[in-house]
């Protein structure tokens, strides 16, 4: 008797837990790296895309693009620049997915959002269902005192965060 009564209620655990998404149980499936242009968001973007080959997941590369109401109000092309700058990411990533072509072959996908770097990661990592973010170190010195992107999204504890010098 006890003994189906046991897998009774396991079934009934087991049934309950198998629509939740989990993230993270096999290694990550979906990996988010933001760049931005610099060269350590080249460098998390090139050890990002060695992961996602390494684990056969998604790479899913973020642009967020900035918002400045400011400049654009006093006439500045804000927009211009930014969709110029998400136009040169996809053409060097697509230019590296060639030069490795059969040789390190990754799924990828490119996003740009807009707003400020940390908000645009979190939303991208969010409505992506990131298993992963991979962002480079920031290469600006006020970040020490005000906090750089990476260490927002480490303190935010949603995802496993990598921080590429």
């Amino acid at each position: 008797m006890v003994g189906s009564a046991g897998s009774d209620s396991l079934g009934a655990v087991t049934e309950q837990h198998a629509h939740r998404f989990e993230r993270g149980t096999d290694g990550p499936k979906v990996i988010v790296v933001g760049v931005d242009g610099s060269d350590s968001s080249l460098r998390a973007a090139a050890y990002a895309g060695g992961l996602a080959r390494r684990q056969h997941a998604l790479l899913a590369v973020v642009y967020v693009q900035p918002v400045m109401a400011a400049g654009a109000a006093m006439g500045a092309p804000v927009g211009e620049v930014t969709d110029e700058i998400a136009e040169d990411l996809v053409a060097q990533i697509r230019e590296a997915t060639e030069r490795t072509k059969g040789i390190f072959d990754v799924r990828w996908e490119f996003h740009t959002f807009r707003g400020d770097p940390y908000s645009g990661l979190v939303k991208a990592a969010d409505d992506l269902k990131a298993d992963a973010v991979v962002v480079g170190a920031s290469e600006q010195a006020g970040h020490r005192i005000v906090g750089s992107v990476a260490i927002r999204l480490v303190k935010a504890g949603r995802w496993p965060v990598t921080v590429v010098p």
